[in-house]
């Protein structure tokens, strides 16, 4: 999956969008986490009903997007609830494959949009992209140059270098290195690396993701002060040098 713009969306003060994601399934809400990190954007998580009026209560998000199925009470309650507080907030619902009805009574009870799982990250985020410029709650900014430590990334051409010297990158080198770029000091998951750069499910291929940061590592950190580093079990991290 790749981003295809360096666009970013911010809040029309400059601020962050904020978006709070919300299911009972720890591992989708991480996973939700790491696409709408990758654009910039902060991220509440809640598991439950009430942990995500709570959660909106205190950060009045940009956008929601929210399961139907909740272990207390469903996502149309919690909708209600928030839009008592926050009546134009945009809600995208997360719906089961095959519950029509669900996705019905979604947008008939209010909501703006809804996926259906499993659904794909890119175009998740494109909907709320489209819904926050809808509601006028956000506006595009340019951001082309990332930098960690003495490493920069532009995304306009492509072009990468650490301490002036440039390097050449496959297009799968570039598209791995830019989701570390945009994720410094954080670790990944192979499956969410798997996801973000090749798009594949859970359970997909780690070696891949072996290989590739090998390559990334003989280009990135030959003959310097390593920036990609292993956590055994757990995945990888993008930290500057020491001595930047």
């Amino acid at each position: 999956m790749t981003q295809t713009s360096a666009e970013v969306f911010t809040r029309t003060d400059g601020s962050p969008i904020h978006v709070l994601a919300v299911d009972d399934e720890p591992s989708l809400t991480e996973l939700l986490s790491m696409a709408f990190r990758y654009e910039g954007w902060q991220v509440t998580t809640a598991n439950s009903g009430l942990a995500a009026v709570r959660a909106a209560r205190d950060i009045k998000p940009d956008a929601v997007v929210l399961d139907i199925m909740m272990p207390d009470f469903d996502g149309l309650e919690v909708m209600r609830r928030i839009r008592d507080d926050q009546p134009g907030v945009p809600v995208v619902f997360l719906t089961a494959k095959d519950a029509v009805a669900d996705r019905v009574a979604g947008l008939t009870a209010g909501g703006d949009d809804y996926v259906t799982k499993p659904f794909s990250l890119e175009e998740l985020v494109a909907r709320i992209r489209a819904l926050l410029r809808r509601a006028g709650a956000a506006r595009v900014a340019s951001e082309s140059v990332l930098r960690v430590g003495d490493l920069v990334l532009d995304e306009d051409s492509h072009e990468v270098s650490r301490d002036g010297d440039e390097i050449q990158l496959t297009a799968t080198e570039y598209e791995l290195l830019r989701f570390m770029m945009r994720n410094p000091k954080r670790v990944l998951s192979k499956a969410q690396i798997l996801d973000r750069v090749w798009n594949y499910d859970f359970g997909g291929q780690a070696n891949i993701v072996e290989l590739y940061v090998s390559y990334l590592r003989k280009k990135i950190d030959s003959g310097r002060e390593p920036m990609i580093h292993t956590l055994r079990g757990v995945g990888y991290v993008l930290r500057p040098g020491k001595g930047v």
